[in-house]
C-alpha cells in the first residue's frame, strides 16, 4: 500500500496558508499550489493544499473550481479530501460552503459528511450549533459588517441548511457526544445518518474536542473544516511534531511588506511599524484615480532611495486605512473601482520589488495576497515556520525571479500580533 497523502482544497489563499501552517506544526511536509496545476507532475509531500479564489464568487463557479481541484488531487493519489473553509464560516445564504460540500460528496460518493469550523486557539468555537468569536456570538462580532459575506446568523446549522438543495439536511453533533469520546461521536453520526441527515456540524470548544473528532474523521473520504482541525488530524493519521517539516532554505535579499487590508488587526500592525521608526509609504486611491502610473512610479523611486541607503531595511507600502476613510473613498470612487485600482497598484509594486531584489516578502490581506502572489508567479510553495497563529513563512518558486525562489508570508487581514511586520523578519533569520 502506498503512502497516504492528504489532499486539501482551500477557498482562498490566506486560508490555504493558514491550513498548511497547522499541518506543518503537526508534523506534515506541506506543498501549497496556487490554483489547480495544468499538469499531473507528482508532488512529494505528506499533504497537498490547492488554493482557490472561490469564497465570494458565484456558487456554480466555486463548485466547478472545487471539483477541478478535487479531481487533480485524486490523480495525485490522495486518500482524503479536506475542504478548508473560513473559521467564521464566511458565506451567504446561497453558498458557497453548502453547494461545494454537496458537489464534493457526490464526486467522492460520500453519503454523510462532517463540518468542523472551530479553531479554539484563535477564539473560534461552536456550542449548541452557534458560533462564537471570542466571547461573543458570530452575529455580534465584527463579521456582521463584512463587506462581502456579512455573518448575521450565529446558528450555523440553520445557516448551512439554507445553502443546501434537494433532500440534503443539516444536523448537529452536540457537545455531549464530542466531549465524551470518539465512540460517542461515531454513534451520533450513525444516529443522524439514520434520521436522514447528510451533513452535520460539530460542536467544538477545545483542542481536546478536535482530537476526538479527528480520531473519527481521519478515515472519512471528506471533511470540511477551518484550519483548527489540522492541528489534530495529522496525529490521527500517524504523524508526530517534527522540526524537519517546517525547515526552509536560508533567507537572503531585500525585505518588503505590501499591505492592502483595512482590518483592525492590520491597521494596528501598520501603526506599530510606523510608530517604531519603520520606513513606510501609503498608497492613495485618490492619486491612483488621477494618475496610477505616476503614483506607483513615485513609490518605487522612494523604495530605491531607501534600499540604496540601507539595503537590509524592511520597507512597508500600504493602502491600509481606518473604516471612516475607507467609507469616504468608496462613496467618492465606488467600491469596485477603488478595490481594483488598489489591487492593481499593489500587484505592480510587489512585482517591481521582487525585480529589484526583494526575496523576503510579507503580503497582508486576503485579496491582496492573491493578486500579488499571482502577479509574481509564486504558484508553488513549501510551508515553513509559523510567525503567528495562522501565518507561516513559505518558500515559493516564482516565474518572475531568475533563480526561481523567494520567502513569502501571506497574512489574512485579521491575523497577527501588533508587532507582526517587524517580528516576521526576525523569525526568518533565526
Amino acid at each position: 500500500m502506498g503512502r497516504r497523502i492528504l489532499g486539501c482544497i482551500a477557498d482562498d489563499l490566506t486560508g490555504a496558508t493558514d491550513l498548511g501552517n497547522n499541518l506543518v506544526r503537526a508534523g506534515m511536509r506541506v506543498i501549497l499550489m496556487i490554483d489547480v496545476p495544468a499538469d499531473d507532475e507528482p508532488v512529494d509531500a505528506d499533504a497537498i493544499v490547492v488554493a482557490l479564489k472561490a469564497r465570494s464568487i458565484p456558487a456554480k463557479d466555486a463548485v466547478a473550481q472545487s471539483l477541478h481541484g478535487c479531481r487533480w488531487l485524486r490523480r495525485q493519489g490522495v486518500d482524503q479530501i479536506y475542504f478548508k473553509i473560513c473559521s467564521t464560516f464566511d458565506s451567504t445564504p446561497r453558498g458557497n460552503i453548502g453547494p461545494v460540500i454537496e458537489a464534493l460528496m457526490e464526486e467522492l460518493e460520500c453519503r454523510f459528511s462532517v463540518v468542523v469550523p472551530s479553531f479554539p486557539e484563535n477564539g473560534r468555537t461552536v456550542y449548541q450549533g452557534h458560533m462564537f468569536v471570542g466571547d461573543v456570538l458570530l452575529s455580534e462580532s465584527g463579521m456582521r459588517n463584512h463587506p462581502l459575506n456579512p455573518m448575521t446568523d450565529s446558528n450555523l446549522v440553520r445557516f448551512l441548511q439554507l445553502q443546501l438543495k434537494g433532500a440534503n439536511r443539516a444536523g448537529l453533533i452536540e457537545y455531549g457526544s464530542v466531549r465524551d469520546s470518539a465512540e460517542a461521536i461515531r454513534a451520533r453520526m450513525e444516529d443522524l445518518s439514520a434520521q436522514g441527515v447528510s451533513i452535520a456540524l460539530a460542536d467544538t470548544i477545545s483542542d481536546g474536542d478536535l482530537d476526538r473528532l479527528a480520531a473519527v474523521l481521519a478515515k472519512q473520504p471528506l471533511v470540511t473544516a477551518g484550519s483548527g482541525l489540522a492541528m489534530s488530524l495529522p496525529r490521527a493519521r500517524g504523524f508526530r511534531v517534527s522540526e524537519i517539516s517546517s525547515r526552509l532554505p536560508a533567507a537572503s535579499g531585500c525585505k518588503a511588506i505590501v499591505s492592502g487590508s483595512c482590518s483592525t488587526a492590520t491597521n494596528g500592525q501598520v501603526r506599530h511599524f510606523t510608530e517604531n521608526g519603520g520606513a513606510a509609504r501609503a498608497i492613495d486611491p485618490a492619486q491612483l484615480a488621477e494618475n496610477a502610473h505616476e503614483h506607483t512610479a513615485q513609490t518605487l523611486a522612494w523604495a530605491d532611495a531607501c534600499w540604496e541607503k540601507e539595503p537590509d531595511r524592511p520597507l512597508l507600502v500600504y493602502s491600509t486605512a481606518e473604516p471612516a476613510a475607507v467609507i469616504a473613498l468608496h462613496a467618492r470612487l465606488g467600491v469596485e473601482r477603488c478595490g481594483e485600482m488598489v489591487e492593481r497598484a499593489l500587484a505592480r509594486i510587489a512585482s517591481a520589488f521582487v525585480a529589484k531584489g526583494a526575496r523576503q516578502l510579507v503580503i497582508a490581506g486576503g485579496e491582496t495576497s492573491g493578486v500579488c502572489a499571482r502577479a509574481i508567479g509564486a504558484n508553488r510553495m513549501q510551508i515553513g515556520p509559523q510567525i503567528d497563529p495562522g501565518v507561516p513563512w513559505c518558500y515559493a518558486s516564482s516565474t518572475a525571479i531568475p533563480d526561481g525562489a523567494l520567502h513569502i508570508a501571506l497574512k489574512s487581514g485579521n491575523f497577527g500580533s501588533p508587532d507582526f511586520f517587524t517580528r516576521a523578519f526576525t523569525i526568518l533569520s533565526e
